[in-house]
């Protein structure tokens, strides 16, 4: 695989991911006779905006189109018990409803997840079998904070951990996640906690979502202690952070581990103009951040990285911050200016802050007193 110029990108972005249906909930809640029924913030908007702006700039020229097929038990399985698959599979034939945890479901919701987290695995296949560089899957719905046997915050699959399984069943044995969705990546960090054949990294808005989960003391349990990374970094914190952040503490750290592959759960919710979160990031940020990672990729590991889509409810910004993290990954220009560019980039407090540094300080010091 080249190391330098333009990469062959495998783009999965299946139609029947934008029918998932989270039914008429007004943003988080269910409607009743004081919620009056809306739209969810999870619905198709933002992932369909994203891959039409792929398709209307002549982008999707420069990738390289990977098809998914469901995922069978046996898949799924290597991250959830059965129980949790009936489960899912109950409540859709049932006509949907709340599948746990505030987590909306409609009835088709069941096969278009297998298919989410199928997305994955012929993503990885792909680059596996050399037929790309590497790949972005525009997966819904999304899968990081699904734990074993518990859909929520939207996502009823674990796509990312599904998929870090079957890279090793592939003969990848080590494997880093990089989880910059602004909400802390629960559901992977739980699945490898013992895992030291897998390390997790999440950048995430300090104690947002899941409540009291990614504190900087969480670093991993028996033989995968040492092989968790949480970095919650303050609300408010822009570029300057991130950036901070990565440079200091994540790359130093994927750097020492030496893996095979590196896997991005990918969400958009840290941009400043989300409606779920408090941080200040721009598509240039987000372009920076993809960029630093598939560099390292090239350094580490032939440049095997596959990123999987996460949250992001901002239906004017993610197909920007998409398109930037497309770039990033195929080396390719779109032609595609992000008018909000300029805009966020200015805000006042985007460069590193004193407590932004004293928060990546203090996450530095926990993890490597977790080793």
């Amino acid at each position: 695989m080249a190391k330098s110029g333009k990469k062959r990108t495998g783009w999965v972005a299946e139609e029947l991911y934008f029918w998932h249906h989270t039914q008429n909930w007004a943003g988080l809640f269910e409607p009743g006779l004081s919620v009056q029924p809306g739209e969810h913030f999870e619905n198709a908007e933002t992932k369909r905006r994203f891959r039409n702006l792929v398709e209307a700039s002549g982008f999707g020229r420069h990738l390289v189109p990977v098809r998914a097929a469901p995922a069978d038990d046996e898949t799924l399985m290597r991250v959830h018990p059965k129980s949790h698959i009936e489960h899912i599979e109950k409540v859709a034939a049932s006509g949907g409803g709340d599948a746990s945890e505030l987590t909306p479901m409609g009835r088709s919701t069941a096969d278009i997840a297998r298919l989410a987290a199928g997305g994955v695995i012929a993503a990885v296949d792909a680059i596996v079998d050399g037929t790309v560089d590497n790949a972005y899957v525009l997966c819904r719905p999304p899968g990081h904070h699904a734990e074993p046997e518990t859909a929520m915050g939207f996502c009823f699959y674990a796509n990312a951990a599904i998929g870090v399984r079957h890279a090793q069943k592939r003969g990848l044995e080590r494997i880093v996640t990089v989880d910059w969705d602004v909400h802390h990546g629960n559901g992977t960090e739980t699945i490898f906690y013992d895992d030291a054949d897998v390390l997790t990294i999440s950048l995430h808005q300090d104690n947002l979502f899941p409540p009291g989960r990614g504190g900087i003391g969480d670093t991993g349990t028996g033989a995968g202690q040492g092989a968790n990374l949480n970095i919650p970094l303050p609300p408010g914190s822009g570029g300057g952070a991130y950036r901070y952040a990565i440079d200091e503490l994540v790359a130093p750290a994927i750097e020492a581990f030496r893996p095979d592959m590196i896997v991005l759960p990918c969400g958009f919710d840290a941009s400043a103009l989300d409606p779920l979160g408090t941080m200040m990031l721009s598509s240039s940020d987000f372009g920076w951040m993809a960029g630093r990672m598939a560099a390292l990729a090239d350094d580490l590991c032939g440049g095997r990285i596959l990123a999987t889509h996460e949250g992001g409810y901002s239906a004017v910004h993610v197909p920007f911050c998409g398109v930037a993290v497309l770039e990033a990954l195929s080396g390719a220009s779109s032609g595609v200016t992000d008018p909000y560019d300029a805009h966020i980039t200015g805000y006042g407090g985007q460069d590193l802050q004193p407590h932004q540094a004293e928060a990546v300080a203090a996450a530095r010091k926990a993890y490597a007193g977790g080793h």
